[in-house]
């Protein structure tokens, strides 16, 4: 990918902000931002890992700072984005990426305080980093804020609940800061990742009957990859999508297009993917 000055998808001279950054989609979006021009901070609370991801960036040629931060904490969140403007100067771009899966089960039977920390990982840290970045940004009139949303956000997913819940907060909080903040320059932008196999979601992506079955319903008939949500975050990041802003931008293989049960898709050669798995109904 080229960086040079007329690029326009060039992130040159820009600085980046990416939470969760030491694995998976954040690692994969670091790079690339890195690799399109961008100096980098990184964000995650293991810092080996962090420093292995810095070590690659600057490789790159760009400057990197990796901050050890846990993103329940606000306080920790407004010092690291202090630091990162100390150490590489204003921001123009902010991904927040950071969350996870904390707990599954029927909504019978989850706790109270297990919704709370599902929330606080993956809706209020948006929230924070949001609170401790906007003002600067609409004060400077530019900036893009990327979140890291899902396709369960707008569906749902049953034994997950908290999860999906949370993640419909993170794109009405994208919507509502695209509506309030487009009249200053600021651009928010949500991606809806599908199934991304990531540390997160190994124990489901290599578990073959688990796999098989949750496939029946991607048409693209496979998991997603991080680099594979690189281009979009580069373009959200990038003037290329000045005029961009409030939208959540499913990357799902085709989930959030289909309509339909497992038995309606059919595998090359004619047979249903359904007639692969013992048990479905077709």
């Amino acid at each position: 990918m080229s960086h040079g000055g007329n690029s326009l998808f060039s992130l040159s001279g820009k600085t980046a902000l990416v939470t969760g950054a030491s694995r998976g989609i954040g690692r994969a979006i670091a790079l690339g931002y890195a690799e399109a021009g961008a100096d980098v901070a990184l964000l995650a609370r293991g810092a080996e890992r962090l420093e292995e991801v810095r070590a690659e960036v600057e490789k790159l040629g760009r400057r990197a700072i990796s901050l050890v931060c846990d993103v329940e904490d606000p306080d920790q969140i407004r010092a690291c984005v202090q630091q990162t403007v100390a150490e590489l100067g204003p921001l123009d771009i902010v991904v927040n990426n950071a969350g996870g899966f904390t707990c599954a089960g029927s909504f019978h039977d989850l706790e109270v305080a297990q919704w709370q920390r599902e929330m606080r990982l993956n809706f209020e840290s948006a929230l924070h980093v949001c609170r401790a970045v906007g003002r600067d940004m609409t004060d400077r009139g530019r900036g893009s804020i990327i979140n890291i949303a899902s396709i369960t956000g707008e569906a749902g997913l049953p034994h997950y609940s908290p999860y999906a819940v949370s993640k419909a907060a993170v794109i009405a909080l994208t919507h509502s800061l695209a509506a309030e903040w487009a009249v200053t320059g600021v651009r928010v932008n949500a991606i809806s990742a599908g199934w991304v196999h990531t540390d997160l979601t190994d124990g489901i992506a290599t578990d073959p009957r688990t796999a098989e079955a949750l496939l029946q319903i991607v048409p693209a008939g496979r998991f997603g990859t991080p680099d594979e949500l690189v281009g979009l975050a580069v373009y959200l990041a990038s003037d290329a999508s000045r005029f961009m802003t409030g939208s959540s931008v499913a990357i799902d293989g085709g989930v959030s297009a289909f309509y339909g049960g497992a038995a309606v898709l059919e595998a090359p050669g004619g047979q249903s993917r359904s007639q692969k798995v013992p048990g479905t109904q077709g």
